[in-house]
């Protein structure tokens, strides 16, 4: 990839990490097994854009009954992964990123997108930021809703591909061609090398 595609990450740029938590990284109902396979790539970025990162976490709700609408039904289905049943500590951050905090920070949401009754876009325009790095899981789930309410808002987004995950790889990969044909001007999809080499401290 041309270093030029790049040319925007510096003071303006802001990492943004979806959903590493516990509850995804380990044999749980939701267990996305990539996720431990892109965590030293999130890594390298967060040691090195510590205070520019913001980790999400998806809250579910605490029992079907809580939830509204189709949520209710999607908890119903999934209900070994609400708060009444689901172990407080696997909503946590994977311990290798919590580490980072509070230099980092954590924005907790309740759906797949981070956009709605949350301070993540406020926090991110008084910073400054104009372009967001999208790192985590699930590319084809929350990623994509961090993605598409990146891009309405008008940031770019830089999305290293090594540095996303899926528990299917089928639609992961039907993702990433979604990502790379459709978005090619408000996205700009390549390696997390290319990251590092392009933001540096």
């Amino acid at each position: 990839m041309a270093q030029t595609e790049l040319d925007t990450l510096g003071e303006s740029c802001a990492h943004i990490c979806v959903d590493m938590q516990r509850m995804f990284a380990e044999p749980t109902d939701w267990h996305a097994p990539w996720m431990s396979k892109v965590l030293p790539a999130v890594e390298e970025l967060v040691d090195a854009h510590a205070k520019a990162t913001i980790f999400t976490r998806f809250i579910p709700a605490e029992r079907p009954e809580a939830a509204h609408g189709a949520w209710r039904d999607y908890y119903q289905r999934w209900a070994s992964m609400t708060r009444e049943r689901l172990p407080p500590q696997m909503l946590e951050l994977m311990p290798s990123l919590a580490r980072y905090l509070p230099q980092a920070t954590v924005i907790d949401k309740a759906i797949y997108s981070p956009w709605f009754n949350t301070d993540l876009h406020r926090r991110l325009r008084q910073a400054g930021a104009e372009t967001l790095v999208v790192t985590g899981g699930e590319t084809e789930v929350c990623v994509l809703a961090t993605v598409m309410g990146a891009i309405d808002r008008g940031y770019h987004v830089v999305l290293p591909t090594d540095a996303i995950c899926s528990s299917a790889d089928e639609t992961h990969d039907a993702m990433l061609r979604v990502y790379e044909s459709r978005f090619g001007v408000q996205l700009t999809a390549c390696i997390m090398q290319d990251v590092l080499d392009a933001w540096r401290p």
